[in-house]
């Protein structure tokens, strides 16, 4: 299993990036291997190919070092896709906690979401699939499970407002719901495709008056 990073600190400080990893647990090891991986996916070489040699230089260490705390490149990108999974669907969890409403839910996960990527840019790379391109196949599975899951998350948001709320929708649920989770990903692609210059954020309020009418 993945070591878990926390939500707003995934994607690091350029400065600390290069520090080297000798004399730490190997938990830490893994640790700032994925964070100098998720620094470099950031960086203006972002979009290339991403080899062994270049992150083993990049965090200090040779590459049979690197290989000691990850038995594969494949292994390391799979990590970080369980650590985006995981630090968004606990928000979301935490979300769902705190607001009852569910126009609410939907929206305040929207932005959640949409702040995650402002603060990790580099990682929408991976969501996006670019930074995968040249990598084993079954890490894009591992990218369309998790919008599998993020599209059943609203699923259930949705269909739990007729129960609290007494309230149904214009139209099918899982519509609705696959709806969200390709304005999700059309946002993804769009900060990517221009570079990291339009954040998701950017407009979001006006960009939500389409989305609620369907609440109504």
């Amino acid at each position: 299993m993945a070591e878990q990073l926390t939500l707003d600190s995934i994607e690091p400080e350029p400065e600390k990036q290069s520090a080297k990893i000798e004399k730490r647990s190997i938990k830490e090891r893994r640790q700032q291997v994925l964070t100098v991986l998720t620094h470099l996916l950031h960086s203006e070489k972002g979009m290339e190919r991403m080899t062994t040699a270049r992150l083993a230089k990049e965090v200090g260490v040779s590459e049979a070092a690197l290989y000691r705390y990850f038995p594969s490149k494949t292994k390391m990108f799979e990590a970080l896709i369980e650590n985006i999974e995981s630090s968004l669907f606990s928000r979301i969890s935490y979300s769902i906690k705190m607001e009852t409403n569910t126009l609410n839910r939907v929206h305040d996960i929207l932005q959640m979401i949409f702040d995650f990527a402002r603060k990790n840019p580099g990682l929408t790379r991976v969501l996006t699939g670019h930074a995968l391109m040249f990598e084993e196949a079954k890490l894009q599975a591992r990218v369309a499970l998790f919008f599998d899951r993020l599209e059943l998350q609203f699923v259930n948001i949705l269909q739990m407002r007729k129960l609290r709320e007494g309230k149904t929708f214009p139209i099918d649920e899982r519509t609705i719901a696959t709806y969200l989770v390709t304005f999700c990903e059309g946002q993804f692609m769009r900060l990517v495709r221009t570079n990291f210059r339009h954040m998701p954020n950017q407009g979001f309020e006006q960009q939500w008056r389409f989305i609620e009418p369907l609440f109504e």
